[in-house]
């Protein structure tokens, strides 16, 4: 057999085993970026929830300088 070949061979599937890496990190971090998206959506919903509860909490903020 051919060294080239070989060598061919063994980097495509040096080049394919990284592609399945690099796509499964990539995926964690789509998942990630949707939890996270799911838990500031919720953070928002329990805010609004208080809010249609005492309408009046949050509503201003007092400041002095």
């Amino acid at each position: 057999m051919d060294m080239g070949l070989v060598n061919m061979a063994v980097n495509f599937k040096q080049a394919t085993t990284m592609a399945d890496i690099s796509t499964a990190i990539l995926a964690k971090a789509l998942d990630t970026g949707r939890d996270m998206g799911q838990g500031m959506v919720e953070l928002i919903d329990s805010a609004a929830m208080e809010r249609s509860v005492n309408p009046m909490v949050g509503g201003n903020i007092d400041v002095s300088v």
